[in-house]
C-alpha cells in the first residue's frame, strides 16, 4: 500500500489530466477558429491567450523545477497575454500540449521525498507539496474560464462536460 507521498503524487497527476482533458473536451466544442481568439470585453482573455499563458506559466514552472526558480529569467509573461498574435487552433494546441508535457515529465520524475524539499517561485519559498498545489490551482482557475468562454461562445450547440443541467436524478439513477 502506498504511503501519504505516494498517494497524493499520484492524485496531483490524476487531477492534473482531468484538467487537461476538460480544456481539450472545451477546445473540440469550439467550431469556428476565430473562437479561439474572441474575447467577451476588454479586460477578458482569450482561449488563445489563456493557452499561451498557461503553457507558459508551465514551461516555466516546471523546467529545471527542483534547482531553478519557478518564474525563469526568459519568460517573457506579458507577451503570452498578447491579443495581436493570431495563430491557429493546431497552433494553440501544440503550446497547450508542450506546457502540459514539460508538466508531467517533470511529475514524473518527483520522489515522494521530494515533497518537503523547498523551492522557490518568484524569490519565495515553497515545499514541493505547495508548488503543486499552486500549479494545480493556478491550473484549475484558467481551465475554469477555458470552459466558461467555449461554452458561451458556443451556446446552442454546447454540450456539458458533466452531469447535464436538469439530469442529475438520471445520473445518479444509471450508477
Amino acid at each position: 500500500m502506498p504511503g501519504l507521498a505516494e498517494h497524493y503524487l499520484a492524485a496531483a497527476e490524476k487531477r492534473f489530466r482531468y484538467l487537461k482533458e476538460l480544456g481539450e473536451k472545451a477546445f473540440a466544442q469550439v467550431s469556428d477558429e476565430a473562437h479561439f481568439h474572441a474575447v467577451l470585453d476588454r479586460e477578458s482573455n482569450s482561449l488563445a491567450v489563456l493557452i499561451q499563458h498557461l503553457r507558459g506559466n508551465m514551461l516555466s514552472r516546471w523546467t529545471d523545477f527542483l534547482t531553478t526558480d519557478g518564474e525563469k529569467p526568459s519568460r517573457k509573461r506579458d507577451t503570452e497575454f498578447d491579443r495581436e498574435k493570431k495563430q491557429s487552433s493546431n497552433e494553440l494546441l501544440d503550446a497547450w500540449n508542450e506546457g502540459w508535457d514539460c508538466l508531467f515529465k517533470t511529475l514524473a520524475t518527483l520522489q515522494p521525498s521530494d515533497l518537503q524539499r523547498n523551492i522557490a517561485i518568484r524569490g519565495e519559498d515553497h515545499s514541493v507539496l505547495e508548488a503543486i498545489q499552486r500549479q494545480l490551482t493556478h491550473c484549475g482557475y484558467h481551465v475554469g474560464q477555458i470552459v466558461f468562454l467555449a461554452k458561451h461562445l458556443e451556446a446552442e450547440s454546447w454540450e456539458s462536460l458533466s452531469i447535464p443541467r436538469g439530469q442529475s436524478e438520471k445520473f445518479f439513477r444509471l450508477k
